[in-house]
């Protein structure tokens, strides 16, 4: 992974290059100044961590629970002063951002409480050819984690990678966007004062040449999560050490709206879902198909419900300010590109974009080839589409690159459209509940990456699974040894013909030819 060009106001106009600021992008003014951390820093706090995750693994299941309660409730109690930083750093509202503090502590405490009875040991039947063994599988610590992580959701998005592996016996550190490395610096330096033994939580800030450098610092594991195009560098690095990853690259998530849905309702979402933080969500709404016999009415209650947003600093704004300077530009371009291929603007239009603020903008007829609709906006904006039936909408829903999530919108039909879309997360009359459900994974496939974070697949994927047997007597029928005899063989080819020999002739499952795991904590 390359370092990206860095925009001219997300540094320091010195000529100091072992520095930069973390600017407010309402203001522009300076949030704090920190450190380029270089390979080799970065290759030393790695080390550090190796150190630290054998002091954290060490400690067990109960004592690590024990510490990530406490900082679960740090957290709860310095949840305003948390939510004040990510206001000025990031730029969403005060209220938007204390939501997403409460996200972040719900899955930190699904997290703790499960990790025991999701990654404990568990027995398996040994099956018919190890009768005389008993089978365990057990979930072991990688060792070090690494995480980079996102400015749009500085909290609740790398904490569900950090959290996760935390309570899975890791220790961790991690990379923030170069937008946000106050919030992240503050999250270590919370941990830290909980547990202050040894740096289990360490940050690492700069840019892409310090993500780069993590990638490849001998970390034993990577939760990354961005674009598609950085999440390929970033497996490019990961493969030169055969460094396993899970890659979190963005969406470009649909909704469908059947003729019977609560045309209110989903309209009104459809507005949150695409609007809320400046539409700069990764699982936000982008892609709206709906069916026609509701479409012009659909449409009505939708520039009603985008009329009555403000956008701004103000309290009480419903949104405030693009994070990334960048950003606008791809938005604008998006816009652009819709408009002058002939579609229109429903709602706002190419006047919205007023940097660092971006009114909402709802774009219809827009043609199905358009960077508006192929590609990740990350801004205000929202394509709505009319479709013959609900065949042609899932069908436009699974036609892009990405997988991550989509919305349902229908009084009856719900699980039969959701179950026939190719994203990861659906939610059925409402946006984005899955978010807010600790014990549901978080993924996608295609351009939206691989691999999950969140719930029990969550906990796994920060764990490295271990098969043990034991023999617990000996068997007259030996197989494994180079003395085994012909008799053996025999007695081998009856026993398999016995159980798996007979075809299913009825309706259902041969039960006979199934086992049962036992899954339970010794």
């Amino acid at each position: 992974m390359t370092a990206a060009p860095k925009p001219a106001d997300t540094a320091s106009p010195t000529t100091d290059v072992s520095t930069f600021k973390s600017l407010d992008p309402a203001t522009g003014e300076v949030v704090a100044t920190f450190a380029v951390h270089t390979e080799d820093e970065v290759n030393d706090t790695v080390r550090r961590a190796q150190v630290a995750a054998q002091y954290w693994a060490g400690l067990g299941e109960p004592a690590r629970r024990s510490r990530l309660a406490a900082w679960r409730s740090h957290l709860v109690e310095r949840t305003d002063e948390l939510a004040a930083l990510i206001h000025v750093e990031n730029g969403k509202p005060l209220d938007d951002a204390v939501v997403e503090v409460s996200i972040a502590v719900a899955h930190l405490d699904w997290a703790s409480q499960h990790a025991r009875k999701i990654l404990g040991r568990r027995r398996v039947l040994p099956g018919v050819l190890a009768p005389n063994h008993t089978a365990t599988v057990e979930y072991l610590p990688f060792g070090v984690v690494g995480v980079i992580g996102p400015w749009n959701y500085p909290v609740h998005t790398p904490m569900g990678s950090i959290c996760y592996a935390l309570a899975a016996g890791n220790a961790v550190v991690f990379k923030p966007s170069e937008f946000t490395s106050a919030v992240g610096t503050w999250l270590v330096d919370s941990f830290a004062e909980v547990v202050a033994e040894q740096p289990v939580f360490q940050v690492v800030t700069g840019f892409g040449a310090t993500g780069a450098a993590l990638c490849t610092s001998g970390v034993d594991k990577l939760a990354f999560t961005g674009s598609a195009r950085t999440g390929k560098r970033v497996m490019a690095a990961c493969a030169e050490t055969l460094t396993p990853c899970v890659i979190e690259g963005g969406g470009k998530d649909a909704m469908i709206v059947a003729a019977d849905a609560d045309v209110d309702l989903a309209a009104a979402q459809a507005v949150w879902g695409a609007m809320f933080n400046g539409g700069q969500t990764c699982a936000g709404v982008e892609r709206v198909y709906v069916e026609a016999p509701i479409y012009e009415d659909f449409l009505a209650r939708v520039r009603v419900h985008a009329a009555e947003l403000t956008v701004g600093e103000s309290a009480g704004s419903d949104y405030g300010a693009i994070t990334m300077p960048g950003q606008v530009d791809i938005i604008a371009a998006h816009i652009d590109d819709a408009l002058v291929r002939g579609g229109r603007a429903l709602v706002g239009g190419r006047e919205s974009v007023r940097a660092p603020f971006i009114e909402p903008v709802v774009l219809v007829d827009v043609p199905r080839d358009s960077v508006a609709v192929t590609e990740e906006t990350f801004g205000p904006t929202m394509v709505i589409d009319r479709v013959a039936d609900l065949d042609e909408a899932v069908e436009q829903a699974n036609s892009g690159r990405y997988g991550l999530g989509a919305s349902v919108f229908s009084r009856h039909r719900g699980d039969d459209i959701a179950g026939r879309l190719k994203a990861g997360m659906v939610s059925i009359n409402s946006v984005l509940t899955y978010a807010s459900v600790p014990g549901l994974p978080w993924g996608g496939s295609g351009n939206s990456g691989f691999g999950r974070i969140h719930g029990a697949d969550g906990l796994r994927e920060f764990a490295r699974s271990r098969a043990v047997t034991r023999q617990r007597f000996p068997i007259p029928l030996k197989l494994a040894t180079f003395g085994r005899s012909d008799k053996a063989i025999d007695q081998l080819k009856h026993i398999v013909r016995l159980r798996w020999g007979r075809s299913v002739n009825r309706v259902g499952v041969d039960r006979s030819s199934t086992e049962r795991d036992v899954t339970r904590t010794p």
